[in-house]
Parts: structure tokens; sequence; C-alpha cells
């Protein structure tokens, strides 16, 4: 398991953080052979990639790409900035909005997807608890 990360940002990256809960998650889902690409962008950039991919034109805090390529199940796309803002509103750390939302990336690169039904939300919601309460946020 690798994770290839690139920071287009000038938010301070912890990449071994990220590369811990990246093997965390995958290695629960059974996918730990696997890389990721996790790539941190300005709300500019990730209004352009949600626009083009999803004809959503606004700024996001998260994407996932499923690449499915050899070896690399995808690339997550996080905006720092909407992650920071997303943080003070729901009261919580960012480094804690910061993890909780590269989980969910995962999460969607492994199958789930919150939109399909109120189900399927349920479950990827108690994975992505199940994740974060394995992880020291302090």
């Amino acid at each position: 398991m690798t994770i290839e990360i690139n920071n287009l940002t000038n938010f301070a990256v912890d990449k071994k953080v990220f590369s811990t809960v990246a093997k965390k998650v995958l290695k629960g889902e059974n996918r730990e052979t696997e890389a990721v690409s996790l790539a941190f962008v300005d709300k500019e950039e990730i209004r352009k990639v949600n626009k083009k991919f999803r004809k959503k034109n606004r700024a996001t805090d998260v994407l996932s790409f499923l690449l499915n390529e050899k070896q690399c199940l995808g690339e997550i796309i996080i905006c720092p900035e909407i992650v920071k803002k997303n943080a003070k509103e729901y009261g919580v750390s960012a480094k804690e909005e910061m993890l909780k939302v590269f989980v969910h990336g995962i999460l969607h690169l492994c199958g789930y997807d919150h939109e399909k039904s109120k189900k399927e939300a349920e479950e990827m919601e108690k994975k992505q608890e199940k994740y974060l309460s394995h992880i020291n946020l302090k």
C-alpha cells in the first residue's frame, strides 16, 4: 500500500498521518495492496474539477475518482480551505475534519456511495465513524 501525496497549497501536510489513516482504512476494506493518490488543491482548482466531472460549478471539500489502474485504487482531491471552513461550522478541529473527509474519500474509492440510497449512506457513515474512532485525533 502506498500513498502519493501532492500538496499544491500552503497547507502543512503531515504525510505520516495520512499514510497511517490510508493503511488502516484500506486494510479494513481488504484493499491493502492498492495505492491511493491524494492531492491538496485550492478552492478555484477544486471548483474547476467539480464542474468538469460532476457538472457542479462550486468548490467542495473532497472529491474522489476511482482509477482502478494497476494497483492504484484512485485519487482523492481535498481543498483544505473548505475543510477548515466546514470544521469551524461543525465545531470540530481542522485536523479532525481533514481526516474525516480523507476517510470519506477512501470509502468512496472502495465502492461506497452515500448518494445511492439511505441504507448505503448509513453504512458508509458507520464505517467512517468506525475508522475515525481508531485514529488518535489529538
